[in-house]
């Protein structure tokens, strides 16, 4: 099949932010979901970090971001989007985001961790992700210009030498998935998510394994800082999968985390103790699991009953647990949450390979480094988004396009549920929160036993490559930095401050 609709696979807020972007150029977007269900984006509690209030400026937001990235930021990149934040934040207004304002009609901004003031603004609490795809769906649905496609999954891209011509598309049912259909297309925007879902314990929707990286890298495209998976030191530990997360902006507002007996250990871990970049928390809560000592979250004191009605989302998670965040410490645990790597991009969002673009956590545009700044993660997909929309319009040339109607027959490779678990388990056991070079090439070893055992299956493969790359590229940085912990390389090398990049086809040969 072909059309001459630009394909967005994905549909969550970069998915959609580009499709509105590219308006009135007809496009595509896949879904495999009903659209609102199962992107990450529809999860951010904390907001957008934008410079919105004197005396921050977009200058010292970059500096910032800088400092959060240990060393791999490209400055460029962070310049760039600190500068654009202000104007994405007053587009999603314009459109009807309910932003949380102040009774003189500026932005609520709340304090994250690692940043040096208050800029993350907000939406009815930790309700920023929900309500920004609620605002930009109702506008999709209203847009002649956007056909979506829910239900239906992209296995693989299709490729001509060193260009994507289209994708490979499956239709999910009750049944499982039908047989793949190819749709050739002028243009590919992958918008479909990060990796959380690689690990057992995770804070992302559970569809999202990382296939949209693996599809990209077995196409050939260059990847980017795979090694740097962001773990959250505060996903709520009551036995649900994903795990609720208790959103940073609780430690901004005066929670702290205590041991068992209620003792405070970041204290001794960092001067900015609960506010200390993520990945140090992320160990510290790590440390504290393995060593029995039970971490939890306290908003007691700090919040009171005010955690009901400023974190609603946060107090309705604790209710279906069973815990009374008013009274009782909330469990946590450090949750793979947030993949700084992903496929290599400019500046306009554009691949490796001509006529695939990348967005969202999906992509490594060089803004988060080693160790992504609170809430960036959201602004990024928001100026990639639109800088992608704006590249591809110079590129592609317009024309008119019936809507596309794909018969789906057939059936598909089942995927083996038992495989996903057990390559989630080698995943946070041996590639998680912290890494040595014997658990990664026994990692590399594994995930190629269990690619092997599932030849046909591209849905599985996709997930494998990825994994692949995350484990391929840990062996390869011998140091620790940001978000990628080596015990036997514990020394931050000042000699290696710099991104790293592989290829799918340099993965398997270090495998």
């Amino acid at each position: 099949m072909e059309t001459s609709r630009i394909v967005i696979v994905g549909a969550g807020l970069g998915g959609l932010y580009a499709a509105l972007a590219l308006a009135p150029r007809p496009v595509l977007v896949i879904s495999p979901e009903t659209l609102g269900e199962g992107a990450s984006s529809a999860w951010a509690q904390g907001g957008i970090a934008a410079a919105m209030a004197a005396p921050d400026t977009p200058e010292a937001h970059a500096a910032d971001t800088l400092r959060a990235g240990a060393g791999t930021v490209d400055p460029i990149v962070a310049r760039m989007v600190t500068q654009a934040a202000r104007d994405h934040i007053l587009d999603l207004a314009q459109h009807g985001t309910p932003f949380d304002r102040t009774d003189k009609g500026g932005f609520v901004l709340n304090h994250e961790a690692a940043h040096s003031t208050a800029r993350v603004v907000r939406v009815q609490g930790d309700q920023a992700g929900r309500k920004i795809m609620e605002t930009l769906i109702a506008v999709v649905r209203a847009t002649p210009s956007v056909q979506v496609l829910e239900g239906v999954i992209a296995q693989g891209l299709l490729t001509d030498g060193n260009r994507v011509s289209g994708v490979r598309l499956a239709q999910l049912s009750a049944a499982g998935v039908s047989a793949a259909v190819d749709l050739r297309a002028p243009a590919v925007l992958l918008a479909g998510g990060g990796s959380g879902g690689l690990y057992a314990l995770t804070t992302n929707p559970a569809r999202i394994r990382g296939q949209v990286m693996g599809m990209a890298a077995r196409a050939g495209a260059r990847m980017a800082d795979m090694e740097f998976v962001q773990f959250h030191p505060t996903a709520m530990n009551v036995g649900l999968d994903p795990a609720p997360l208790a959103t940073e902006a609780l430690r901004g507002a005066g929670a702290t985390l205590v041991d068992a007996d209620g003792t405070r250990f970041m204290l001794g871990e960092h001067p900015d103790a609960e506010l200390a970049p993520r990945d140090i928390v992320a160990r510290a809560v790590f440390a504290q699991s393995q060593a029995g000592a039970r971490p939890m979250l306290d908003t007691r004191t700090a919040l009171g009953a005010q955690v009901v009605t400023d974190f609603p989302v946060v107090a309705q998670a604790c209710r279906r647990a069973g815990i009374d965040p008013v009274t009782q410490a909330i469990p946590v645990a450090a949750a793979a949450h947030y993949h700084m790597g992903g496929v290599a991009v400019d500046q306009n969002g554009r691949s490796s390979m001509s006529g695939l673009w990348v967005c969202g956590e999906a992509a490594s545009t060089g803004l988060h480094g080693a160790n992504r700044l609170a809430s960036n993660g959201v602004l990024e997909a928001l100026v990639f988004a639109r800088a992608c929309a704006t590249d591809i319009s110079a590129r592609i040339t317009p024309s008119i396009a019936a809507p596309v109607t794909i018969a789906f027959n057939g059936t598909g490779v089942v995927l083996d549920l038992d495989g996903v678990a057990s390559l989630r388990q080698t995943m946070t056991a041996l590639v998680g929160v912290r890494r040595t070079g014997d658990g990664l090439r026994k990692a590399l070893a594994i995930i190629d036993n269990l690619d092997t055992a599932q030849p046909d299956c591209p849905d599985f493969a996709n997930m494998c490559a990825t994994a692949r790359l995350i484990a391929a590229s840990a062996l390869a940085r011998c140091e620790s930095r940001g978000a990628h912990w080596r015990d036997d390389y514990p020394a931050t090398d000042p000699a290696q401050a710099t991104r790293s990049f592989i290829t799918h086809a340099t993965a398997m040969e270090r495998a």
